[in-house]
Order: C-alpha cells, then structure tokens, then sequence
C-alpha cells in the first residue's frame, strides 16, 4: 500500500525509515521532507498542519494509510476528516487529541480516572493563579494550558519566579492563545521517564520504557528544549513499575476515553516522575515524542505497519510486540543559539563518515537538500542513535557516530544517559 506520513522532524524521519521496511509498504511518500526523509519518502508539498490540502493529498494518491507524527493536525481533526472519506489514518481523533491539546483536559481525566498527577488548579488571570501558589506554599510548575510546541512549560521553585512565569504567559502572550489559560501545578521532585502505548481504544500494549533529556545544558541545567537526547530502555521503569504504570496509568485513561465516547486510538504518551511517593504523570502526549521515537522504533522488532493496521481493525490484543534486546542512545545536535533562536543555512559535514560508523544510524530533524550539501534548517538538526548490547556501548556508538559530523555554533551534550550510566 501507499503511506504517507505526515510531519517532518525527527521522529517522522524515523517513522519513515521504520514504515519502509516493512513488506505491506510499496511507496512512502511524506510532507515537505527533511533531507533524510526526502532520501526515502516521496516529497508532498503540502504542510503537515494544512488539513484540507492533505485529505486532498490523500484521495489523489489513494494513499493506504496515513500516519500523523506531530501533534497539531491530530489537535486539528486530521484523522476525523480522513475517516469521514473512508481513509485509514493512524492516530486519535480531535476529541481524543484533546489529552494533549488541553493540560486542564487531562488534568481533570486524571481526576476522573484516578490516574496519580500533582496537584493543580487552572486559572485564567495572574492574581487568582498567584494567590493559590502563595497558599501553596511550595515549587511550582506554571503550564500553557494549549498547545506550545513543547515550549510552555516553566519550572518556579520560587513564588516570585512564578508570578514572572504567569505574567508571561497570560498577559504578555508569550504563547499566544496557547496561553489564554493556564495549569499550575505542584513541582515533583524525583526522576522522569517517557511510557508510552499503543492502543486500539480498548487494549493496551506497552512500548519500550525510555528517558528523555529536556534540558539544554549538561546535568539537566538551563532552559527546557525539544529534547536533547534519550535512551532506551530507562533502568527507572523496573518490570514492577511497568505494570503499575499500565494499570493505574495508561489503561484507566483508555478505558476513561472509551468511557466518555472519545476512544484514544493511537500512541499514547505519558510522562512519568517516579517520586518517593510513586510514580505520578506529568503530561500526555497524543502521539510519539521526539526524540524518543529515535530510540524506540530501532529496538522494535515488530512490523510496525502490521501494528498500526490491527490498532485500526480493533484487533490489537491478537499481537504481541518483540524487542531487541540491544539498548539504543539518541544524541541531538542544534543549531547554535536553540532554543532561543535556530542558525540556519550553514552546511553540515561529516554526514556520509557518521553514516558508516558500524550500529549507528542519523535521523535528521531541522535539515534540508540543496544540491549536493545538506544545510542545517531548524533548532533540533539532527538526532545520531546507537545500538549497543548495553547502555555504555550504545553511547561509544553514538558519540562516536556525532564527532563525525560538523558544522559552526553545532551544540550539543556529551552526558546523555548520565542517570543510568
């Protein structure tokens, strides 16, 4: 069949290169493509969040199936508009979008669900959301309530840093109307991880436990980014935790949307900080997270296509996902300046060496084509995984795969995995 995939990042470059190994798939096309996504993808010039023009793509291509990578064309009913014309897409419909589209949304399923959470309150207005941390009494996590490109969430240990936060946010617009209202939250304290299902909107099958690298700097230091590197699997997520994670997380949430009339069909991501108190979420994602997928999908031994077309049938509980057992270590390279600014047009080099380095593979992110050089194009510019029969060796691979690769003001951290290592 024809697939196409809708995005083009990091993690739609990986889903690309994954969907193209499998036998079902005869041509991938993908959006307005990275250069390594262009390398295996036919180019659509369309946008990933231009609705109409992609139902369009898909009935003159009479793609198979569509799978929707980034999270603003599912928020924008992309899959309910293709369904509606008999297209089978991969991901969950707007109203179930709406776990990530809407921190307040998936606070109050939490509540509904019993799904452990910090405690919070929504607000609309500084002074009533200052008055509440003031009463709180401790750190704070202030949150754009819609969606901010992974960008609106600020850390305030202080209540002074919290009413700057605020400020921003709700009457600055440093979000636009991502920010018209907002969560605040209490500060967990502990160590996070990424847990992520896939589900049909009844059955649940656990992804491959991960950790993710917010910060920019090393030690988990300076401002909050896309995300800097991960690693698979995250030692934090015991056998134990997993199957507490699946039975007071991720199954009480699908069984809440089924509940509602709101199935989640799809990816469902949640992040997790496992506390002295246990673990406790964080956020939902309605899709796979950058750069995780860069880590999960080279371990997955599974078809995925098989995967992602059972989860449309219903039929998910009929297969079982196998793994590698070689752990994977992704690396993200930026552009100088993310994540305040992204330089773009410099040419990178080094591409074809770090391309023969032996267990590791170079998905590219903010990049594009032009002649025979590859320029950077965006803050997060490429993520190089390695694969290793342990963590230690998967970073040799890694880091050994990124000193191949140049380009001026290139940033990146050299302590991915410090946690587990």
């Amino acid at each position: 069949m024809r697939v196409l995939v809708v995005g083009n990042g990091g993690r739609e470059h990986a889903l690309g290169w994954k969907l193209s190994q499998s036998s079902l798939v005869t041509e991938l096309f993908a959006t307005r493509p990275n250069a390594g996504l262009a390398s295996i993808a036919t180019p659509v010039d369309v946008a990933p969040a231009d609705v109409d023009g992609l139902v369009g793509v898909v009935e003159e291509l009479d793609i198979g199936l569509t799978v929707v990578g980034p999270e603003a064309p599912l928020c924008a009913g992309l899959v309910d508009r293709l369904a509606e014309r008999r297209r089978r897409a991969f991901g969950p419909s707007a109203a179930a979008a709406a776990l990530e589209g809407s921190k307040a949304f998936a606070k109050a399923l939490m509540d509904e669900a019993n799904i452990p959470t910090a405690e919070y309150a929504t607000f609309e207005a500084v002074e009533p959301a200052l008055a509440w941390v003031r009463d709180f009494g401790r750190g704070v996590v202030v949150k754009a309530d819609g969606l901010a490109a992974g960008k609106g969430v600020l850390m305030c240990p202080t209540a002074e840093e919290a009413e700057a936060a605020l400020a921003s946010i709700l009457d600055d617009q440093q979000f636009g109307s991502a920010g018209a209202r907002v969560v605040v939250e209490e500060l967990l304290i502990g160590e996070e991880a990424s847990f992520i299902g896939i589900t049909d909107g009844t059955t649940v099958k656990p992804f491959a436990s991960s950790q993710d690298h917010k910060r920019i700097g090393e030690g988990d230091t300076g401002l909050n980014t896309g995300g800097m590197g991960a690693y698979s699997p995250a030692p934090v997520v015991t056998p134990e935790l997993e199957q507490e994670l699946m039975a007071t997380v991720l199954q009480p949430a699908v069984d809440t949307m089924r509940r509602r009339g709101t199935p989640f069909v799809g990816f469902l991501y949640a992040g997790i900080m496992v506390t002295e108190h246990g673990p406790k979420v964080l956020e939902f994602n309605a899709r796979l997270g950058d750069p995780e997928t860069q880590v999960l999908l080279p371990r997955l031994k599974t078809d995925l296509v098989t995967l992602m077309l059972a989860v449309l049938d219903g039929s998910l509980g009929e297969h079982q996902l196998s793994w590698e057992s070689d752990h994977a270590m992704c690396v993200v390279l930026a552009s100088e300046g993310y994540p305040v600014s992204s330089g773009k047009g410099d040419a990178i080099s080094g591409l074809e060496e770090a391309a023969h380095v032996e267990r590791a593979t170079v998905f590219h992110a903010g990049t594009k084509a032009d002649g025979g050089d590859v320029l950077v194009n965006g803050g997060r510019v490429l993520g190089v995984t390695g694969l290793g029969a342990d963590l230690a060796a998967a970073r040799d691979t890694a880091y050994a795969a990124v000193d191949a690769i140049a380009w001026p003001g290139m940033q990146c951290r050299r302590d991915i995995g410090w946690r587990a290592l």
